[in-house]
């Protein structure tokens, strides 16, 4: 099972990212860990500057904008 983080203050775009990572491993079926970090020191700890970051397994994937579903497929 994998991992997922999203880095964000709780934006529109935090929510979003969010969203759309449970929507895509809801419809693939693919059991996830999934995680919303709202904390700025956190977030600063993984080096991410802009929000929505996304982090799977310890590994920033993303970081900057909602990420197409296309993407957020390609992790799970």
């Amino acid at each position: 099972m994998k991992n997922i983080k999203v880095l964000g203050s709780g934006c529109r775009n935090c929510q979003t990212t969010y969203q759309l990572i449970q929507d895509a491993a809801r419809a693939r079926g693919v059991e996830i860990e999934l995680e919303k970090i709202e904390d700025m020191a956190a977030i600063l700890g993984f080096g991410v500057m802009s929000t929505p970051g996304v982090v799977i397994d310890g590994k920033v994937v993303h970081a900057g904008g909602v990420p197409d579903r296309k993407k957020v497929e390609s992790w799970l």
